[in-house]
């Protein structure tokens, strides 16, 4: 994990690392249960609370920050008229360089051979450690995370607990071995306590110390900083110089700003209500002392001016995107990331240290959206993700074999013929939907699903007409639906397929399934080929533009996010295409919100009297962080089919199929869903459902591979059953 190493060499020391993945996923939990308990208990001015209050604030927040990001100049410029006025120093570097030697140039003329920092994430952006150490300036981190990776010759892995992925055990190691003495494995105490002794005569002798700061407030020229540890005081008050390292993005306009952001920052960054310390500076404290503030650029014009990565300048570092992310917790913040880690990491490193050290990071999203859903300014680090991985591909290319499975995805007819003819051929090889054949060690973890020997639109008809009396009560009789089947039911998982258009015939609806549809574009769009992905987009808004259907629906809820979210996205530079696409998405809903929303199911509808086996339910990431439809499918399978479901500990932890993520990197998604089945365990239900069909293809794989007798189905499938007493 040494900086310097390649990335291909990080991720493979990360994944066979057990003990990173027990550290992390502690942490993990800890996190979140302490975040939603600290939204939870919180109090708004108008009596709301839990994530109502969070989203309040958050528009809030992300409001005051998209204020400053367009009028940046003038902001600044009253902050540096302000912090001048009070006898501080502001200046601006436009490259780590720059920044770097500026700071050294204060450690010369002082005479000091020591800095004390107190973290700075900028300050690791620009190398500022290593140009100070071949200056002979010694830099020591205070903040006991930071010292512990700086005694290791690490990076930090997160942004704001750089250690985390460390056991204490492994601390007290790192301490013994640097001390030359014994140290504790398991006292913590101890540990904190050796740390304060080595670092006091370092706060004693420094001239020079250095902070980051958590916002700069404009109308009064002060600096806001948030810490945990007494440490930032000593830095901040003991030495001649005090320097603020900085980005632009902490700015903010006025002290209500950053009111707002402290209701938020804590709770989202170490699940507390408040930090130990909130200090503000708005100058020097004695005479004779000097507070200079150091303003980085190092790509933030750039990102500021680009239209597609510009809403990444809002970031306030609380590093929840890294503490909710599925792979972040299996392979850690020096794989996922490269100076910063987590999903923000992904989004910026390109304009701070280029796109050669995002490319092989940015593989690594499942595209959970979980990331966005707890960022506290709704920074849309999903999409801007598949952003860099675009860049990525079209710099250095995609993999043969990728590009091959693509180049006959694109093809309807092509893909067609040959899954056909891999339906027929793999028939002996098939048992109960999966193919029991050898498969590479990497992929050993999970049993493929088998192609279906006759796809699931040569079953179907084109037109269903309505029943004259429809088999349930609901408020869509008479009205016209068209089916999008998704080409991964049509091919794998026909059964999905018949159980929605089972469903929805008994809606009483007339029903179009076009034959000539296909692939909403969705793999293309998370492999990072844009062009096939606007093909098969116009292809499908084609298909079903000019159809009289009231609806489009489809069972796939991540060709239903694909096409209500990412199509305007995907035809942004196209204003025709990007008009039709959402005049589609108008239309366009998945079958959970349809059948409780629209068609409204009466309760009990489905219900039979045969006992079930024991049901939990995971929903799909998309439908719970995009649609937000999970809500939909709960109340189907309790009211509507009348089953009692088995709570499903992290419901909302994603399964790791994640597209082509678990299949360039399939120790990501075996240690995802690891996690996700060891919960199904713990619920000791017989069945799991769920409202994707490559979610129910990965887990159905991954239980099988495992030994487990567990029944993965689709949701239309459990409900469908309800139809058959």
């Amino acid at each position: 994990m040494r900086p310097g190493s390649s990335f291909r060499e990080r991720y493979r020391r990360a994944v066979g690392d057990a003990q990173l993945r027990r550290n992390l996923l502690a942490f993990q939990r800890g996190w979140r249960a302490s975040r939603d308990d600290r939204f939870a208990e919180y109090t708004g001015p108008d009596g709301g609370s839990g994530e109502a209050e969070f989203e309040i604030l958050r528009s809030r927040l992300r409001a005051a920050k998209d204020a400053v990001i367009r009028d940046q100049a003038a902001v600044f410029a009253r902050f540096k008229s302000e912090a001048e006025a009070n006898g501080a120093v502001v200046v601006e570097a436009a490259t780590a360089e720059q920044a770097s030697e500026y700071v050294l140039g204060l450690c010369r003329r002082t005479g000091s051979s020591i800095l004390v920092k107190s973290k700075s994430m900028v300050s690791e952006e620009i190398h500022l450690n290593q140009v100070l150490e071949a200056g002979g300036v010694r830099a020591v981190e205070t903040d006991l995370g930071e010292w512990i990776v700086q005694l290791r010759g690490e990076t930090p892995s997160h942004m704001v607990m750089p250690a985390i992925h460390l056991s204490r055990r492994q601390v007290g190691e790192t301490f013994s071995e640097a001390t030359g003495r014994r140290v504790s494995t398991e006292d913590v105490v101890e540990q904190v306590g050796l740390a304060r002794t080595e670092l006091r005569k370092d706060f004693l002798s420094a001239r020079v110390g250095m902070t980051g700061a958590n916002a700069l407030i404009a109308e009064s020229g002060t600096a806001m900083i948030v810490t945990n540890e007494g440490n930032e005081a000593m830095v901040t008050s003991l030495p001649d110089v005090h320097v603020i390292l900085c980005g632009y993005e902490k700015l903010l306009a006025t002290f209500e700003d950053a009111m707002t952001q402290v209701r938020l920052l804590p709770r989202s960054a170490t699940g507390q209500a408040i930090t130990s310390y909130t200090t503000f500076i708005s100058g020097p404290d004695r005479p004779g002392r000097e507070l200079h503030y150091v303003f980085v650029d190092n790509g933030r014009s750039a990102m500021r001016q680009d239209p597609d990565f510009v809403d990444a300048l809002r970031c306030i570092r609380c590093a929840a995107c890294a503490s909710v992310c599925p792979p972040y917790q299996v392979v850690g913040g020096h794989v996922f990331g490269h100076i910063y880690s987590g999903a923000i990491g992904l989004v910026n490193t390109p304009f701070h240290h280029g796109l050669e050290n995002a490319a092989g990071p940015q593989s690594l999203c499942v595209g959970c959206n979980a990331c966005q859903s707890v960022c506290p300014v709704d920074i849309p680090l999903p999409r801007q993700i598949l952003d860099v991985r675009r860049m990525a591909v079209a710099r250095n290319g995609m993999p043969p074999v990728k590009r091959l499975a693509l180049a006959v995805w694109r093809r309807p007819a092509l893909f067609r013929a040959l899954l056909r003819a891999a339906g027929v051929l793999s028939r002996p090889f098939a048992r109960k939907g999966l193919l029991r054949i050898p498969v590479p060690r990497r992929h050993a973890w999970r049993t493929p699903p088998a192609p279906a020997s006759r796809p699931a639109r040569a079953r179907l008809p084109e037109v269903i007409e309505a029943a004259a009396k429809p088999r349930l009560e609901t408020d869509v009789g008479g009205r016209t639906v068209a089916y999008f089947v998704q080409c991964l039911t049509d091919a794998f998982a026909p059964e999905q397929a018949a159980a929605s258009v089972a469903l929805l015939q008994a809606c009483g609806v007339r029903l179009l399934i076009p034959r000539r549809q296909h692939c909403c574009g969705l793999p293309f769009i998370d492999s990072g080929d844009p062009a096939g992905a606007r093909r098969l987009a116009r292809q499908t808004i084609e298909t079903f533009e000019s159809d009289a259907a009231d609806w489009i629906v489809s069972a796939a809820g991540s060709c239903v996010a694909a096409m209500v979210h990412d199509y305007p996205h995907l035809f942004a530079s196209e204003p025709s295409w990007r008009a039709r696409a959402e005049r589609l998405a108008e239309r366009v809903v998945d079958l959970a919100t349809f059948l409780d929303q629209v068609a409204r199911l009466r309760p009990g509808a489905l219900k039979t009297p045969v006992a079930s086996d024991g049901v939990t339910y995971h929903p799909f990431c998309q439908s719970l962080n995009v649609l937000r439809a999970d809500g939909c499918a709960r109340r189907l399978l309790t009211e509507v089919r009348g089953l009692q479901l088995s709570e499903l500990p992290e419901a909302g932890v994603c399964c790791g199929f994640g597209g082509s993520t678990s299949f360039d990197a399939p120790e990501v998604g075996r240690g995802i869903v690891d996690r996700k089945l060891e919960n199904v365990d713990g619920t000791r239900a017989e069945v799991l459902v769920t409202d994707n069909p490559g979610c129910v293809l990965h887990l159905r794989g991954a239980a099988h591979a495992s030994g487990r007798r567990l029944r993965v189905v689709h949701l239309a499938e459990l409900l469908a059953q309800g139809l058959e007493s």
